[in-house]
């Protein structure tokens, strides 16, 4: 009883587990999106299912992001933010271009499922600009114009990732499927027809040898040697 002599109302009690709609925002529903395409699949990311992991209903999140397509430009950023973070350009163009590549490897690699959902799409947001403009600056430095530097802005950027989403659709494969693949050159390749094949038998032996790693940086040293090689022309003559 109170001390008007009515009873109190009754508190009420807090809900349990999910959170409630009011606490969506776009941070919490791009960590749920990267949770269920991580752990499930693409396939697996839909508006409803989201919404039912965040304990909403699935036009709530709609309050946040205009669609489905706007969350997976969200998870693009995500994992260009990955790459980015704690980045600062080297002392020359080159090592800087080479070292974004190998942190875009290795964020694609740790998120397989996600890059390989997102390595085409642009994000057009804040850690996109920012990478964009540390690869264009680097090739301005090299000597390139502004229509070049552009041009091989985009030929870099895709490049790269095209790289690391090839290998991270391998990872993402499961892994009886990704030991065949592996075996593969060790056991069918060294087994061709040396008269059938003599150039594949002639080298069969160290393919194997050409590990994920080995392909990654033969693959950026051979397009950053041909930037090299343009960026010599530009040089005037002494």
């Amino acid at each position: 009883m109170t001390q008007s002599g009515t009873e109190a109302a009754p508190k009420a009690k807090p809900r349990r587990g999910r959170p409630p709609s009011t606490s969506l925002n776009q941070t919490l529903i791009l960590d749920t999106a990267l949770a269920i395409v991580e752990s499930e699949g693409p396939d697996a990311l839909t508006l409803r299912r989201l919404g039912a992991d965040l304990g909403a209903n699935h036009t709530a999140v709609l309050r946040h992001f205009s669609g489905k397509d706007e969350i997976l430009l969200g998870l693009a950023e995500r994992l260009i933010q990955e790459a980015m973070d704690g980045f600062v350009p080297a002392e020359s163009w080159r090592q800087t271009l080479e070292s974004l590549a190998r942190r875009v490897r290795a964020a694609c690699l740790a998120h397989p499922q996600v890059a390989v959902l997102v390595a085409t799409r642009v994000s057009r947001r804040g850690a996109e600009f920012h990478g964009a403009d540390v690869v264009i600056g680097a090739l301005r430095e090299a000597g390139f114009a502004d229509r070049d530097a552009a041009r091989y802005y985009r030929s870099l950027v895709d490049t790269a990732m095209a790289l690391s989403a090839y290998e991270a659709a391998f990872a993402a494969l499961d892994s009886q499927s990704q030991e065949g693949d592996r075996m593969a050159w060790r056991r069918e390749y060294l087994a061709v027809s040396p008269a059938q094949y003599p150039n594949l038998a002639a080298v069969a032996p160290f393919l194997a040898e050409a590990d994920a790693d080995d392909q990654f940086e033969t693959t950026l040293a051979l397009i950053l040697d041909a930037v090299a090689a343009r960026a010599i022309t530009l040089r005037p003559a002494t």
